[in-house]
């Protein structure tokens, strides 16, 4: 109950009084972003990390739920694309079942989406066939640590359910609905099963970070908790703690590719 109403008291007034799954939410959050310099300077420092992991070549590289960020910045060429109408959007698309030619892309990235899909192996199976081999699924999601345990059960709107026996979650809108804790359950505890279920696929690199700076900034739905002077600071502790990441990374980056 505590948590709830601190959630609505730090709650942005910008989205306070609107629903996830409205498009006007999306294109509202990217004005957030835009406007919090703690919370883009870290968009900036994601999208830098997922743009240096894409492989060269040919092929497209599409981008799922694009609505509220900007990596178009930084991949040049990028197919953006979101779950319903938005502007500057290249497609509309479900990422369960892509409008794409097989083999014809590089790369699929997304920041923040894995863990709003209802069904991730329709999805897998659709990276599977869109990507050329070597291509690579890229992201950037929430993560499961100890102290991410802590906060996202708490201070987290969205369900957070480790303990689920399924990767499926009855689909309700398209961002109201997901389980948080999807991308952990997927790739490493239930790693066995992803493996025997896609060998197509190969993880190439997980790494947990950024225990504190999100939370801090107060990301899309909240107000921020520090003045953005201050992101320096955090950074400098966050580098330090960072042989702690398996127990403190609230978000990890994650690299799939396709053998």
């Amino acid at each position: 109950m505590a948590a709830e109403l601190l959630r609505r008291w730090l709650a942005h007034p910008l989205t306070a009084s609107l629903a996830d799954d409205d498009p006007k939410t999306t294109e509202l959050r990217k004005q957030i972003i835009q406007s919090k310099p703690f919370l883009k300077a870290i968009y900036e420092e994601w999208y830098e990390r997922l743009a240096a992991e894409v492989p060269r070549g040919t092929g497209g590289v599409l981008e799922l739920g694009s609505g509220a960020g900007f990596l178009e910045s930084y991949i040049p060429g990028l197919i953006t694309s979101e779950v319903f109408s938005c502007p500057n959007i290249d497609v509309v698309l479900n990422a369960q079942k892509m409008p794409m030619d097989e083999a014809s892309l590089r790369a699929i990235v997304m920041t923040d989406v894995l863990h709003h899909m209802p069904n991730v192996r329709r999805f897998l199976a659709e990276a599977a066939r869109c990507l050329q081999s070597g291509g690579k699924i890229l992201m950037i999601e929430p993560w499961v640590t100890a102290w991410s345990r802590f906060v996202y059960r708490r201070f987290h709107a969205e369900p957070f359910l480790p303990e689920a026996a399924k990767w499926e979650f009855a689909p309700s809108g398209p961002l109201s609905g997901a389980n948080v804790a999807l991308p952990w359950m997927v790739f490493v505890r239930d790693r066995a099963r992803f493996e025997k279920e896609f060998p197509e696929f190969e993880i190439e690199s997980i790494r947990p970070f950024m225990p504190f700076r999100y939370l801090l900034s107060g990301g899309v739905s909240m107000r921020s908790l520090m003045p953005g002077f201050t992101r320096g600071v955090w950074a400098l502790l966050e580098r330090s703690l960072d042989f702690q990441r398996d127990r403190l990374g609230m978000f990890a980056f994650v690299s799939v590719r396709k053998r």
